[in-house]
């Protein structure tokens, strides 16, 4: 069973403009059970000739019993969005999209707080369980493949760097979760370290962090006490001077804390394997479980 996502997944997508419809073919084309649409003035069409269309997401779910959603409304959109499909009871909401304004994502989040949803995002790749051709995001079908070991990340190309390590060494995921890198999540290390710790399919854990902030210092004290799975770690960074932003919003070194260095020495005292680039994910995995 895929990690975060009700069984089985019933998906709606918001947010079909240019880039949005793109992806959702792409996500019908894996085969996930996209179930509903939502975008204004739509009602009564339908997406790819076969998903219909509604004004809302309360309509879409009342409709087709769609379980989780998935976000490409635009940035100053997104939280208008992210509140309506929570309103509508949606279990977990995958926002995709890229420059949501933090204050936006501070109102989200404490509303979030209040309901049953869990969001995952912004600015992230979404999820992917390859054993059940479920694609939230932007993750490629192709890049993936099923097998054992779970990944979780703050950067989308490194998520797609370390599956890549992974299959050069025949090693396929259980799940790949990104949670993205801006300053408030809805998702954070520990909520998936959590899941992957629960999850049978999963025997190992990939975990890529990043410079800024003390996310994966959190995270490493959660390993350290809860996790008994071999997890392999990567922090990306290690070079950015600081008081630079580097790549993410949250990826800002303002303190000693947030330097590369400061995390790869707390997963190393949690018994984590660290890794000095994405490079040597697949190498050091292969050499913990054989």
């Amino acid at each position: 069973m895929p990690v975060l996502v009700e069984d089985p997944c019933r998906l709606l997508v918001q947010g079909l403009g240019r880039d949005g419809s793109f992806q959702a073919q792409r996500i019908v084309e894996y085969g996930t059970n996209m179930v509903a649409a939502v975008h204004p003035n739509r009602s009564g069409t339908k997406f790819m000739d076969e998903v219909p269309y509604f004004e809302t997401a309360r309509e879409a779910i009342a409709a087709t019993g769609a379980n989780t959603g998935l976000v490409f409304v635009p940035a100053p959109f997104a939280m208008d969005a992210i509140l309506e499909q929570a309103d509508a009871g949606l279990s977990l909401i995958v926002c995709i999209t890229e420059g949501v304004p933090v204050h936006d994502m501070m109102k989200a989040k404490a509303y979030l707080d209040r309901t049953n949803s869990r969001l995952l995002g912004p600015n992230c790749p979404g999820l992917i369980h390859p054993g059940q051709r479920i694609k939230l995001g932007i993750i490629p079908g192709a890049a993936v493949s099923p097998g054992n070991v779970g990944v979780v990340s703050r950067s989308g190309t490194l998520t797609y760097e370390a599956v890549a390590q992974l299959g050069a060494v025949g090693m396929g995921q259980s799940t790949c979760v990104g949670i993205g890198g801006d300053p408030i999540p809805g998702t954070n290390f520990i909520d998936v370290l959590t899941e992957f710790q629960d999850d049978d399919e999963t025997e190992a854990i990939v975990m890529i962090g990043e410079i800024g902030g003390t996310r994966e210092q959190a995270a490493a004290e959660f390993i350290k006490h809860n996790v008994t799975k071999p997890v392999v770690a990567s922090i990306a960074g290690q070079t950015a001077p600081p008081g630079k932003r580097m790549g993410h919003a949250g990826a800002i070194i303002t303190g000693k804390a947030g330097l590369a260095s400061e995390k790869n020495k707390a997963l190393e005292a949690a018994g984590a394997t660290v890794v000095e680039s994405p490079a040597y994910i697949g190498e050091a995995m292969k050499n913990i479980l054989g």
